[in-house]
């Protein structure tokens, strides 16, 4: 055993692979004494754990003398190897495999320099060093300039100062893959919100005419997408839910289908999402 490799039990898998892998990779490599080519992959790993030097780190776990962590993990047959990351298994595999297989599956989880300049910029942008955070994905981008969540982030800090242009073109041209992953689709969204707010009246006198007439349901519409554009998404919600209550038929059911819009925009669950999908069902029936 050396540092970056240890023989693990039941005792001791939580602390070494659930919370350890919330700061490194970790490897699980499940084995048996009787299992042959878990003699032939159980060296390879260990010379690439202490060649990586603290990328990875290595788990070793003899299925025979902790069978609740067989099962826990579903193992089959041995050797198994599967990735943590964050406490979540993101990878595996089965068998014996060469130096070059297994040292190319780690690769492709270890996160690049790039990555983590991306999780740093991200923590400047929230402690409102949006300049820092900006010139850091520029330098992560000349590391590696095809990794398209650099140009995702960068749009993403641009919508947030509301240039809105700039957030577009930064989105525009993703590969296929990425431009369809939810995130993107979110900011997407957004920039549709703020482009059409531009357009809005403000928040008072939108909110004037609707006291003045409750079935004022354009002033209603009007503000919900103001309110959105500015991240207030429970009152915008409020305003959409009370058009589709009131009237189905305006604008092609605009009101709801607005509704599923911002339910997509935020990631289509979590508490909110849930509280307002069971009042939008209510509102239907």
């Amino acid at each position: 055993m050396d540092a970056y490799s240890f023989d693990v039990s039941e005792a001791d898998f939580e602390q070494i692979v659930l919370e350890g892998s919330k700061h490194a990779l970790v490897l699980v490599d499940f084995w048996a004494t009787w299992c042959g080519p878990c003699k032939t992959l159980k060296p390879i790993l260990e010379k690439l754990a202490a060649e990586y030097g603290g990328k990875f780190v290595l788990a070793k776990v003899e299925t025979d003398a902790n069978p609740q962590l067989a099962a826990q993990y579903g193992i089959r047959g041995v050797p198994n190897v599967k990735a943590f990351l964050n406490g979540q298994v993101v990878d595996e595999f089965s068998g014996a495999i060469p130096e070059s297989q297994a040292r190319a599956f780690i690769d492709q989880l270890i996160p690049s320099p790039a990555d983590a300049m991306l999780a740093q910029a991200q923590g400047l942008h929230q402690n409102g060093q949006t300049a820092e955070a900006l010139q850091l994905l520029a330098d992560a981008a000349k590391l590696d300039p095809q990794n398209e969540w650099l140009r995702v982030e960068a749009g993403a800090i641009m919508l947030d100062l509301n240039q809105l242009s700039e957030a577009q073109r930064l989105l525009s041209g993703l590969s296929p893959s990425t431009a369809q992953e939810a995130r993107v689709q979110a900011l997407l969204a957004r920039i549709s919100f703020a482009e059409q707010a531009k357009n809005l009246p403000d928040a008072s006198a939108l909110q004037a005419r609707i006291a003045a007439n409750e079935q004022d349901l354009e002033a209603r519409l009007a503000l919900a997408n103001l309110l959105i554009a500015q991240q207030q998404y429970a009152p915008a919600m409020d305003q959409l839910l009370e058009i589709t209550r009131r009237d189905r038929q305006f604008g092609d059911d605009i009101g709801r289908k607005t509704l599923l819009t911002v339910f997509n925009l935020l990631g289509g669950s979590g508490e909110i999402v849930s509280h307002y999908r069971r009042l939008l069902a209510a509102a239907l029936n």
